[in-house]
């Protein structure tokens, strides 16, 4: 943490925030509380500007070409499972989704839009390359790729990817922030809808919350959250089919089971 120091100067005390890089710390000091992060994409400044993480305050370029992004530290909570329906929610996804600022940025920084087709390529890519002969996987393959031409759209918005209930914290005033971009897409709204109203809406109030949101819940938006529910399933299991985590592979067998009999009987 010399660099941060070196930053900051050493009456900042400096502890890390965790997280899967190591990259983030805390910072604090008479009262002052920052988060730091290393080498954060530049599209940071563009969600803070639109409200959407936590207000970015400075950003220094170091002498090795490390960025340094320090934003406000959130005083707050993360959501809870439950939290997910609230009408706040539906309104922050549907003002991403929604966003051209957020969907010029990505383009600059290169992004390419993901379709269908090149998500089921890239599946079926590592099941050959793993050597998976599974027949859920078999099957769920062949369900996502028969289901290509139903789930195609026009429609193409700036992602989050990880809308786990984890990454909405809402401060102490009620404003509610979407964290942790890095893994953010250009591609069908559905991925980011599918899988939040999968795992965290009863499908009763399915309707409901997609009327917050601002859409219809009609047979194509149906299809299509079904085919990336099953498809983050699948990429879930390969994952942990690579960290040889039997466990939780047979985890996420079951749950692709219990999809493949949920589509097939729809």
């Amino acid at each position: 943490m010399n660099w941060l120091e070196h930053v900051l100067g050493s009456e900042w005390k400096i502890t890390p925030a965790g997280g899967a890089t190591g990259d983030a710390y805390f910072a604090t000091k008479d009262g002052q509380e920052l988060f730091l992060k290393r080498n954060s994409s530049p599209f940071l400044a563009v969600l803070s500007a639109e409200g959407i993480v936590p207000k970015l305050i400075w950003t220094k370029r170091m002498e090795n070409g490390d960025v340094i992004t320090a934003q406000h530290r959130l005083v707050g909570r993360e959501l809870k499972p439950r939290d997910m329906n609230g009408q706040h929610v539906a309104e922050l996804l549907r003002k991403i989704h929604r966003s051209k600022e957020l969907l010029d940025m990505l383009k600059r920084l290169g992004k390419q839009p993901l379709t269908p087709n090149s998500i089921i390529e890239d599946i079926k890519q590592a099941v050959v390359f793993e050597k998976i002969n599974v027949p859920q996987i078999n099957q769920a393959i062949d369900l996502l790729i028969k289901q290509l031409p139903e789930v195609q759209c026009n429609e193409q918005v700036v992602c989050h990817c990880d809308v786990n209930h984890n990454n909405w914290l809402l401060s102490k005033d009620d404003q509610l922030y979407l964290i942790d971009w890095d893994g953010a897409m250009i591609a069908d709204p559905a991925i980011d809808i599918g899988i939040l109203l999968y795992w965290y809406i009863e499908e009763a109030d399915w309707e409901s919350w997609l009327d917050n949101y601002g859409l219809e819940l009609n047979h194509h938006l149906h299809t299509r959250i079904y085919w990336y529910v099953l498809l983050q399933a699948l990429t879930s299991y390969l994952w942990y089919h690579a960290k040889e985590n039997q466990k939780e592979m047979n985890n996420w067998l079951e749950h692709i089971a219990i999809m493949l009999e949920k589509i097939c009987h729809d």
